[in-house]
């Protein structure tokens, strides 16, 4: 059934939509299955994604059709897919009974539910969304930000810089010793620390056994260094009990310190559920975002969901503290320069999508959090290419990979920003430092792709 004419008005403009601020605009790219057309498949999603179905329905009303999402823009895009935009009622997303808040998992449902299974759809994709100033004051966002950390390390309040992290490697199979032991050696050099995502109460590493050896490791490291460390505890659970469970006990173990936990939650595959738990009952906690898994929609090589960039933005909806955004094609992670506007779109409160340009209306910015592959070499290239180290960099291997240790490993990282920071030649500052030489060393293969002939210069 062609549902073009109740379900697409080309007619509406973009600007007047805005203006109004009574409807969320969604841009997809998608694909019509073979033989159907692209504004009629356009408007079967629309239908789909909030009042229709396959079949007029005796039910419908006048006011139902007051709250159809309109497919407004149909545009061919290169290599057959096409470009398409839709409005979204305001009022079709639900509310929270208990205090009128808004939720992710209503905008997912409509957005990225139903219309993703479609006959008539080869595939659909979510680029950017624009959210009216009434529904987004509705969100959560965050309670805290990089900012709340460089207050805790004792760093400028304003552009603070690089927080230097890591991640215990091997991901899984340390033992509670190992793991503290791991963290202690870290901490002499570098200041945070993450649970790496699947890490939590393995049977050969029980939470309770390993959590009061990290927090005796973190008083440890503050005491020789003089300096506060941060360790951010995965608390990730199917059930919202267990987490707070978890969440509880880290802070009761961690004690005059528990200003210096944040909470990490593998929040696609634990969905806002998990999310919005955190950023609610554990208010004063830095909430980390791993985004563990979203390459099974957001990769380019996936046609289906949503971006890197929509799932980036969301998390600043839903409160995330920082957000693992990728290495923008300086680690090893899928990406490109042009995902610097991944972190513009978190940490600003104006800043162009795709598609749109959102204003935050004064809702906090969340963090960029960089792993992956990255290392001290690999680090002024990517501070370059941002325009700023604003960010946490949890670098597992090029921290513990560091020929000399995970302390080397970490003041090579301090080493690489201020080589960038001052706006010095890289390999004459690695030069008069030590660990940032022996960071080439340690990673060849990177330094001969962005330094070549750093041998000669280095290696004397």
């Amino acid at each position: 059934m062609d549902q073009s004419q109740r379900y697409a008005k080309p007619d509406l403009d973009e600007t007047q939509l805005m203006a109004a601020g009574r409807h969320v605009l969604c841009a997809y790219h998608f694909k019509p299955k073979a033989g159907y057309e692209p504004v009629a498949t356009a408007a079967h999603f629309a239908a789909e994604s909030s009042t229709g179905t396959n079949v007029e329905v005796c039910t419908t009303d006048d006011f139902t059709r007051t709250v159809d999402a309109l497919v407004y823009h149909v545009s061919p895009l290169p290599g057959g897919n096409w470009l398409m935009k839709i409005a979204y009622p305001t009022e079709l997303f639900d509310r929270n009974i208990t205090d009128g808040r808004a939720m992710l998992v209503s905008f997912l449902t409509l957005t990225i539910g139903n219309n993703q299974g479609m006959g008539d759809v080869e595939y659909a994709k979510m680029h950017d969304f624009w959210m009216p100033p009434g529904l987004l004051r509705l969100f959560d966002g965050p309670a805290m930000n990089i900012v709340d950390l460089w207050r805790i390390l004792g760093m400028p309040l304003t552009d603070g810089g690089l927080v230097v992290g890591t991640i215990i490697k091997p991901k899984l199979g340390l033992r509670p010793q190992p793991f503290a032991d791991a963290c202690y050696q870290f901490w002499l050099g570098g200041e945070f620390i993450k649970n790496d995502e699947p890490q939590g109460n393995q049977v050969f590493a029980p939470l309770k056994e390993t959590i009061p050896l990290v927090a005796d490791a973190l008083r440890r490291a503050q005491d020789f260094t003089g300096k506060p460390k941060i360790f951010s505890a995965n608390i990730t659970a199917d059930d919202p009990f267990e987490m707070i469970a978890r969440g509880e006990y880290i802070l009761e173990t961690f004690g005059e310190n528990a200003n210096r936990v944040a909470f990490l939650v593998d929040g696609y595959v634990g969905g806002p559920t998990a999310v919005t738990l955190a950023r609610r009952y554990f208010p004063r906690q830095f909430l980390h975002y791993h985004r563990a898994g979203h390459g099974a929609v957001t990769s380019p090589q996936s046609k289906r969901g949503y971006s890197g960039f929509v799932h980036c933005k969301m998390s600043r909806l839903q409160g995330a503290s920082g957000m693992h955004t990728g290495t923008m094609g300086y680690g090893k992670m899928e990406g490109e320069a042009s995902d610097r506007a991944i972190a513009y779109m978190m940490e600003r409160e104006v800043a162009d999508g795709p598609y749109f340009r959102q204003e935050w209306r004064g809702m906090k910015g969340n963090t960029p959090i960089i792993s992956g592959g990255m290392n001290a070499v690999r680090l002024p290239g990517f501070f370059k290419n941002l325009g700023h180290a604003n960010v946490i960099n949890t670098c597992g291997g090029g921290s513990f990979g560091h020929l000399d240790g995970p302390v080397a490993g970490a003041t090579s990282l301090f080493q690489a920003h201020e080589a960038w920071k001052s706006g010095s030649d890289v390999l004459e500052y690695a030069a008069a430092h030590r660990e940032l030489a022996r960071a080439f060393e340690s990673f060849p293969a990177d330094a001969d792709s962005f330094y070549p002939g750093w041998r000669q210069r280095l290696c004397r």
